[in-house]
């Protein structure tokens, strides 16, 4: 059985190492200043806001802020509204993120909350390439379906957006 195992670590480390060269790429070509725990600043999100978490720090999964609580499109395909808490529960990343332009400011637009509010419980045709929380995400934030299958695909998708290169930092939130 240690054959599973080893391809299942090569992958892993692949997929690690294929997210550095795109992190590199984002940051040489001004899409991205500073990524999820590369800031101590401390930002409080506002409705409508990008949040995303870390996952066995390969992966990044995102969501919506909305009144206290985050919008994600789950691993089963329904659209849920969670806590900050859940939004982290049986991820490894212990911190939420926000998307901020250069004055640490979130980015968020105004209809975005009102979409994520008329999406809650839908049921979509979940995949982790072709239809996951990152393209929900940037449908919100559009209001159309987009070609969206990496968190890096999201970061250049919200820098030509918001016409602003991304800043992640550190959500203050409320843990209840």
């Amino acid at each position: 059985m240690p054959a599973p195992l080893l391809w299942f670590g090569a992958a892993c480390l692949g997929l690690y190492a294929s997210n550095r060269a795109n992190d590199a790429y984002l940051k040489s070509t001004n899409t991205v200043r500073t990524l999820p725990g590369d800031s101590s600043k401390r930002i409080t999100p506002r409705n409508g806001a990008i949040v995303t978490c870390g996952i066995y720090g390969v992966l990044d999964h995102t969501g919506v802020w909305v009144n206290g609580n985050i919008y994600e499109l789950s691993g089963k395909g329904l659209i849920r509204s969670v806590s900050p808490e859940r939004f982290l529960h049986n991820r490894t990343g212990k911190k939420i993120y926000v998307a901020c332009d250069e004055h640490y400011m979130p980015l968020a637009a105004d209809d975005v909350s009102q979409r994520c509010i008329d999406n809650l419980f839908q049921l979509r045709d979940y995949h982790l390439i072709n239809n996951n929380c990152h393209q929900f995400v940037a449908e919100m934030l559009t209001g159309e379906r987009t070609k969206i299958t990496s968190f890096s695909d999201l970061n250049e998708a919200l820098s030509s957006l918001f016409l602003t290169s991304i800043n992640w930092h550190e959500a203050k939130v409320d843990f209840r």
